[in-house]
């Protein structure tokens, strides 16, 4: 029986150290900016990407993985002797399962060794799944329960988040020019989540402090009595105000793992500086 080694890309953004104790391999999205094309959390950072994205005049664009660059991680992978689960950023939101479902067709004589997962998710409410089916594969689960237990994982997680702007909202053609400039007159800060693969919005609070006093409740409201709960806070460049977020979810949720972990580059190009998303799953050993 093969062993199971877990790909997913780079809008997780697991820890590394998570990384390489469950050996989970990372194919990154890219960030295009402006004649330069930079592979997310390779050749760009979240330190470097935020304090550019505030000053800059040129605004970046995101690219999916391509085929080509998921077709060498198979490869790797099936060349070290592995099965290969990929679990990836919602299909909603980005072509990247369909590059890793091409890849595979590509690789007919392989194609049985290569499981695919649209997580509908993406940040650490993919994480928790992804790291859930690689501590199975490192219990010997084999690829067929591997997928199983990342399905099951996927359908217990959610985030949900606040943005500090809606300037990049509106840059990305999610709320027009008029909303965001009454918006952020008004101090209007949008509570958002990942709903059916897609972001959808869920109100609309003024304040900042209000609008992350309400993504708590929200997101206790959504785990209600299922247990075991496991926390992450990602933050746009919001370190402590993510550690306070997550602080107070520790509190109120009791949760058996807490993470604090940045957005990568790609989301942040869309979210923009200071949003705070409070990815969760719960109800999975």
């Amino acid at each position: 029986m093969s062993k199971v080694a877990v790909l997913t890309d780079s809008t997780a953004y697991l820890p590394p150290e998570l990384l390489k104790q469950f050996n989970i391999t990372v194919v990154p999205l890219s960030v295009i900016w402006g004649e330069q094309s930079y592979r997310d959390g390779v050749d760009i950072q979240p330190g470097e990407f935020y304090t550019r994205l505030v000053n800059s005049k040129v605004m970046p664009t995101t690219s999916q993985v391509t085929i080509g660059a998921m077709q060498v991680a198979f490869q790797s992978l099936l060349e070290q002797g592995y099965d290969v689960l990929g679990v990836f950023i919602s299909s909603g939101l980005s072509g990247t399962v369909q590059s890793a479902i091409q890849a595979r067709e590509m690789m007919p004589s392989a194609a049985h060794k290569i499981a695919i997962i649209d997580s509908c998710l993406t940040t650490m409410a993919m994480g928790w799944p992804v790291l859930t089916a690689a501590r199975a594969a490192s219990n010997g689960e084999n690829l067929t329960e591997c997928a199983k237990i990342a399905e099951n994982a996927s359908s217990h997680s959610g985030v949900v988040f606040v943005v500090d702007t809606l300037e990049y909202l509106r840059r990305g053609g999610r709320v027009s020019g008029g909303q965001a400039m009454i918006g952020n007159a008004l101090q209007i800060k949008p509570i958002l989540e990942m709903r059916d693969g897609k972001i959808e919005s869920v109100e609309k609070v003024r304040t900042k402090r209000k609008a992350t006093e309400r993504m708590q409740e929200l997101i206790g409201e959504k785990i209600g009595k299922h247990k075991p709960v496991r926390v992450a806070v990602t933050h746009a460049n919001a370190e402590f105000e993510a550690n306070s977020v997550l602080d107070v979810a520790k509190t109120r949720l009791d949760p058996i793992e807490a993470l604090c972990c940045p957005l990568s580059p790609v989301i942040g190009t869309h979210a923009g500086p200071g949003t705070i998303a409070l990815n969760y799953m719960a109800g999975i050993e």
